[in-house]
C-alpha cells in the first residue's frame, strides 16, 4: 500500500519517521491528491505520532502493519523530535496533526471533497461548519459522528464506508482517537479508493473550536502535554506516567539500532 519508501526517514524512539518540514508534508499530501492514479488508489494513511503511539507500539502488532503500510508517518511529538537528535538523522521539526490538516485545507485544489469523521455530534457539526466557511474553495461532502463501539460492528464500518466513497470525498480527516482512528482506516483503505486518511485525534475538536489548543510558546517549546493534561486530567495523567517510564526504554532501543547499522 505505500508507495513513499524512497523518502528520508529517520528511526526515533522505535518509529520510522518521514524527515519531513511541514511544507514538505503538506506538499506530499496535495501530491496525492494529484497523481493521475490517485482515483483508483486504495486509501492513503497519513499518521502523526507521539510518544504515547510509540510506546502502543511496542506491544500492537496491528497498529504496527498500519505504520508499515502509512503513506506518510508525521512526528506529532517533540520527544520524537528530541530524541532524534541524538543520532546521525534527526529529524527537520514537528509535524503536528492539527497543524498539518489546516496546511492541507488551505493548499487543496479549488472544489476538493472533504469528510469529517468522529468527535462529539456538536464538534462535528462545529468543525464541518467552520471548514466550510474558512475554505470557501473546497467542499465538505459529509461528516459523521459515529457511536462509541462503531469499530466493532461490520454494519456500522459497512455504512461508513458507503457514505464516504458515495461522497466521493477524497480527504478524510479522522478523529476517532489513536489507535482506533489508526486501525480503522488501514483495515477499510482498500475499500476507499482515491482518498487521503488524516489520521489526526484531536484536531476536529480543534477545527470546531470547542477545545483549545496551548499558547504558541508552549507548543514551540514542546509543553502542549502540560497544557493538555491541566484540561483533563483524570485521562491523561496516567498515560503521560505510563508513557514516561516507557521513554528510556525507547531510548536504548534507539541507540542499539543504530549501532547494529
Amino acid at each position: 500500500m505505500n508507495t513513499s519508501r524512497s523518502r528520508d526517514k529517520t528511526l526515533t524512539l522505535g518509529v520510522l519517521v518521514d524527515a519531513l518540514t511541514m511544507e514538505g508534508a503538506v506538499a506530499e499530501v496535495i501530491g496525492f491528491l494529484q497523481q493521475p492514479e490517485a482515483t483508483a488508489a486504495p486509501g492513503r494513511i497519513v499518521v502523526t505520532p507521539n510518544l504515547d503511539h510509540a510506546v502502543q507500539l511496542r506491544e500492537n502488532a496491528d497498529l504496527r502493519a498500519v505504520y508499515a503500510d502509512a503513506a506518510l508517518v508525521l512526528a506529532d511529538g517533540m520527544p520524537l523530535v528530541w530524541a532524534s537528535r541524538l543520532g546521525a538523522r534527526p529529524l527537520p521539526q514537528r509535524v503536528t496533526g492539527s497543524d498539518l490538516t489546516p496546511g492541507v485545507l488551505s493548499a487543496a485544489p479549488a472544489g476538493t471533497r472533504v469528510y469529517l469523521l468522529g468527535g462529539s455530534e456538536e464538534a462535528n457539526l462545529a468543525a464541518a461548519n467552520n471548514v466550510q466557511s474558512r475554505y470557501p474553495n473546497l467542499v465538505v461532502v459529509g461528516r459523521l459522528s459515529p457511536p462509541r463501539g462503531f469499530e466493532r460492528d461490520a454494519e456500522w464500518s459497512t455504512r461508513i464506508v458507503s457514505a464516504i466513497t458515495g461522497s466521493h470525498a477524497q480527504i478524510v480527516i479522522l478523529g476517532l482517537g489513536a489507535p482506533k482512528q489508526e486501525l480503522w482506516a488501514h483495515q477499510h483503505a482498500q475499500r476507499l479508493p482515491g482518498t487521503v486518511l488524516l489520521c489526526v485525534g484531536a484536531t476536529i475538536d480543534f477545527l470546531a473550536g470547542t477545545v483549545k489548543r496551548a499558547p504558541r510558546f508552549m507548543q514551540v517549546l514542546g509543553l502542549e502535554w502540560i497544557f493538555r493534561m491541566l484540561g483533563d486530567p483524570v485521562r491523561l495523567v496516567r498515560r503521560y506516567a505510563r508513557d514516561a517510564w516507557h521513554l528510556p526504554g525507547l531510548i536504548w532501543y534507539d541507540l542499539r539500532a543504530r549501532r547494529s547499522r
